[in-house]
């Protein structure tokens, strides 16, 4: 057992002071208790609040963030990104992997994120079968000290009404019994693991036939989360309308039943009767506002969706950024633009955007990734990050405001502890692997800069 005592946490009754707690062996909380007189093993200066999960990566990407920010067409768009995407996933080994998402989740660490959903599809190469890319994302997620909810990712066809994979896509592909095969490898190597677990992901309804669809919801080894990519692009919609005469979302909740242990990534281009689909049934969509401003996708309906009890979750998807302030406060400032209006995404009970938007968040963020987090409270998981009070961002600041300064007041991180069940992984905004990660990664990149000439 371990004890701290934290100067301020935010807890379910809002914010307290010289907060108590016991976190047991397990990394989960077993005893809180506010405005405490006695001592504690530890000692943290600071506001305490629960962690981020980021539902939504694709760790190899990092290796190429910034690099398409040229002009290819007059029509640049998420599809001619994929050219470059396409170009990196050919090379990148079982070793090369481990040291981007080492250094990828290191900088998610930091950025206040307690666990990754890596939805993953670099799998086969000519020297390696599978097995040892995802190997290498559970190794960097062990080293690294943050939680994992790995997403194999079944990707078979290039298109809807099933055109085959292009030479370039043959990396992603399996046949559903081998990817059904992989799945219960990886369940056999991850099972009892504390921080880290499985779920199952589909990459998209354009590169997975229905019937591979139903086969693997039948028959898959995987109990956690299931992701999939989903109405990302208008072409996407287009594509499907030809295909079926429906729309993705609207062809996904007539053909399966869509519960709360989905999540649907994007999601952004919706009618009215998906919205509504979608919060009906409980599921999570998962937003990820940097990547969809980068490549372009447009804007989710924020406002209706969550008006009607919709959840919601963040994810950084390609790295362009890895910063939860930064989706949080490009959620809303979309929403803004759009609108023409400010303070956009509030609730009945909560009139502070910054507030509403990180509890949102945080409750979509544990149902969609499968932690048992999201909160500072009794039987969760001590996945707490700690705020600097002596940052120049929030210096001063009044209980009511810390949420709405953290997200909204600048660039500069002000995170400065990070706890993951229990576990001091970044003091003083340090992680102590750091140096001998990032030389790793420098070295990888540095292998990688040819493929670009």
């Amino acid at each position: 057992m371990q004890t701290f005592i934290f100067s301020k946490a935010l807890l379910k009754s809002g914010w307290a002071n010289n907060v108590y707690i016991e976190i047991n062996d397990l990394g989960n909380i077993d005893k809180i208790t506010s405005d405490y007189k006695g001592q504690a093993e530890n000692h943290v200066v600071g506001y305490a609040m629960p962690g981020m999960n980021n539902v939504h990566s694709h760790a190899f990407q990092r290796a190429m963030a910034g690099l398409a920010e040229y002009s290819t067409s007059q029509s640049d768009s998420f599809w001619t990104w994929r050219d470059l995407m396409y170009r990196f996933a050919q090379v990148i080994t079982p070793g090369d992997l481990k040291s981007i998402a080492a250094q990828l989740y290191i900088e998610m660490l930091k950025a206040g994120y307690v666990s990754v959903g890596e939805f993953h599809y670099l799998h086969n190469s000519e020297h390696n079968t599978g097995d040892e890319m995802s190997h290498a994302i559970m190794s960097a997620a062990d080293q690294t000290g943050l939680g994992l909810c790995h997403l194999p990712v079944l990707y078979m066809i290039a298109g809807f009404g099933g055109l085959a994979l292009n030479e370039k896509q043959k990396r992603f592909g399996h046949g559903v019994d081998k990817y059904l095969k992989l799945i219960e490898n990886l369940n056999t190597k991850i099972m009892g693991q504390n921080n880290q677990h499985l779920g199952m992901a589909f990459h998209s309804l354009r590169a997975v036939p229905p019937e591979a669809i139903k086969l693997c919801l039948k028959d898959s080894k995987a109990s956690g989360p299931i992701h999939i990519h989903i109405s990302e692009q208008m072409q996407e919609v287009n594509d499907c309308l030809d295909w079926s005469g429906m729309r993705p979302v609207e062809w996904l909740y007539k053909h399966e039943d869509v519960n709360e242990k989905w999540c649907l990534i994007h999601a952004t281009h919706l009618n009215d009767d998906e919205v509504s689909s979608i919060a009906k049934s409980g599921a999570v969509v998962g937003l990820c506002p940097t990547t969809e401003a980068n490549l372009g996708d447009g804007l989710f309906p924020l406002k209706p969706f969550l008006g009607q009890g919709g959840k919601i979750a963040i994810g950084s998807d390609s790295h362009v950024s890895i910063s939860m302030i930064e989706e949080l406060r490009l959620l809303e400032y979309g929403q803004r633009l759009k609108s023409q209006r400010r303070n956009v995404a509030t609730g009945k009970n909560d009139i502070h955007t910054g507030s509403y938007l990180f509890h949102e968040n945080l409750k979509g963020g544990a149902q969609a990734s499968g932690f048992n987090n999201g909160s500072i409270e009794v039987g969760k998981r001590a996945d707490i990050i700690v705020l600097d009070q002596a940052s120049p961002l929030l210096v001063g600041t009044p209980d009511r405001n810390i949420i709405d300064r953290f997200i909204f007041s600048g660039n500069v991180n002000p995170i400065k502890h990070v706890l993951v069940a229990g576990k001091m992984i970044i003091s003083e905004y340090h992680h102590p692997l750091e140096e001998q990660i990032t030389a790793e990664f420098s070295v990888t990149m540095k292998r990688l800069q040819k493929y670009l000439d």
